[in-house]
Parts: structure tokens; C-alpha cells; sequence
């Protein structure tokens, strides 16, 4: 079955648009989900994780186990109580609603480019420290030093201008803070991204290649996913979903299995 055109922007825009032109075809995507699909129990996008050590979750968390799995490994260690923690990358809202009911910090701020997803995530989750906000992850809405915790998790690879992106973080984080990272690149941009990160002034803590947590997780939700998919996303959009939750056979999985994209995770502080 060959691409929509969707899922041909999607697949290209990964390799080599333009900065200008990448944003806006992220942008213009997660708009088309959003407005698609407002199932409240849709709540995550991310690849998911398998991890042996099996967090203990809430029973009503449980059939989100492998998604948030991929939050968990991310912002293990960190301390969140009575923290300010901001999520940049929002998107459904289902890895901030966890983390602030589990972690308790005072404050936690999802901000997403998305207007639609923004309204869904404020309309879905009724938490007191939890609020989502419309912002550029490439111009944050934010004083500088007003956050202890910033994370962001397979959202990075859609902006246009990761340098901005990471200046903004360390902007935006308070002296000493936590910024806590989960994307997927090749082994090249990858390299690129780490001397961004000690360039802007981090000091990396932890990093991990966790490909094959990441696949394992793929392939356990492979078929239920498709048949999610079928069975609430529009025929005419459908392919193009698929492409981007990474089902088997899709441009995205065909990488991670080929060894041509790793899923990495950094925790760094800001010195």
C-alpha cells in the first residue's frame, strides 16, 4: 500500500526541509490530528517504551502503560514535588496529567503550538496544577529563570530551529534546573544535537540509546494501534496516521529497525 500524501510530507520532512518550511509542515500536521481525532481517550502520541523495571502505575493508567513508560524513563531521578515544571510539546496532555498527579509539583505547564490541542487538553484534564497554554517552543511565553524542571519528550524533531529551541530551555530554566530530553535522530544530527546542548551551557547528566526499548514497545502495540486507527481516523487521513504512529511497515519503524534513526534520552542541568 503505498503513502498518502500526508505521510510522504511527513517521511520527507524528517530527512530535508528547510527550516521554515519544516515548521510549518509540523505545524499544519498536528493541527489535521487534532481537529481529526478529539477522543478524550487518545491521550498520547508518543512511540512508547518497554521497560523491565515496571513502574507501578494507578489502575486507571494502566492501559497507557508503555506510553507513559517513555515519560518515566525520561524524568527518572528527578524531583518534582513542589517544583514549577513546564513541558514543552504538550500535545494530548496524557504525559502531563500523569506527571502532575504522580509527581506533584506545584505547578506544571504544558505549552504546544497546537491551538486545537491546547483546547482539548484544558477542556479534558481537571487538575489544579495542571494548565496547557498555545507557544512556540522556539520563543517561549515564559520570564527567564521561572522554571526547576523543563521536559520534552519525541517532540523536537518537528522544530525548525533546534539551536532556538535549546537556548529558549535554558532561558526559561532556573540556575541548576533540570532539562529532560527524548527524541529520535540519526547518528549524525544526533551528534550535531549533543554540542548543542553543551554549547548553550548544560552539563549532560545521563544519556541512553533506548532503539530497541523503543521497538519492542512498537511492536507490542502494532496491532491494536492499527485497528484504533481504523477504527476513529477518517479513511482519508488514515495511512498517513499509521505513517506517523510509527506502525509496523511505515517509514519511521523501517528506520528504527535499519539501524538509520536511534531513540535517545538526555538528562542535563543547567550550570
Amino acid at each position: 500500500m503505498s503513502m498518502g500524501v500526508p505521510a510522504k510530507i511527513f517521511a520527507i520532512s524528517l530527512r530535508c526541509s528547510p527550516a521554515f518550511i519544516q515548521n510549518r509542515l509540523w505545524k499544519w500536521w498536528y493541527q489535521r490530528i487534532s481537529k481529526a481525532h478529539n477522543k478524550v481517550d487518545f491521550r498520547f502520541m508518543n512511540y512508547g517504551y518497554l521497560d523491565e523495571a515496571k513502574p507501578v502505575l494507578e489502575p486507571e493508567d494502566e492501559p497507557y502503560r508503555l506510553f507513559i513508560q517513555l515519560y518515566e524513563i525520561n524524568i527518572r531521578n528527578i524531583e518534582m514535588k513542589d517544583q514549577q515544571v513546564l513541558e514543552v510539546g504538550s500535545g494530548r496532555g496524557g504525559g502531563a496529567s500523569w506527571i502532575a498527579k504522580s509527581k506533584k509539583p506545584s505547578s506544571l505547564i504544558g505549552v504546544d503550538f497546537s491551538k486545537e490541542a491546547v483546547t482539548l487538553c484544558n477542556n479534558w484534564y481537571e487538575q489544579e496544577n495542571l494548565n496547557f497554554i498555545e507557544g512556540n517552543a522556539q520563543d517561549l511565553p515564559f520570564e527567564d529563570s521561572s522554571f526547576d524542571t523543563v521536559y520534552n519528550v519525541e517532540s523536537s524533531h518537528c522544530y525548525g530551529d533546534i539551536n532556538k529551541f535549546v537556548r529558549e530551555v535554558y532561558r526559561v530554566l532556573r540556575e541548576g534546573g533540570n532539562f529532560c530530553w527524548t527524541d529520535f535522530r540519526n547518528e549524525e544530527i544526533m551528534e550535531k544535537t549533543e554540542k548543542i546542548f553543551i554549547s548553550t551551557g548544560f552539563s549532560i547528566v545521563s544519556k541512553k540509546e533506548i532503539t530497541g526499548e523503543v521497538i519492542d514497545a512498537l511492536d507490542m502495540i502494532n496491532d491494536a494501534k492499527r485497528e484504533r486507527i481504523t477504527e476513529l481516523v477518517p479513511r482519508s487521513i488514515r495511512r498517513s496516521f499509521e505513517t506517523f504512529a510509527g506502525v509496523q511497515g511505515t517509514p519511521v519503524y523501517d528506520s528504527f529497525k535499519s539501524g538509520k534513526l536511534k531513540y535517545y534520552k538526555y538528562q542535563m542541568k543547567k550550570n
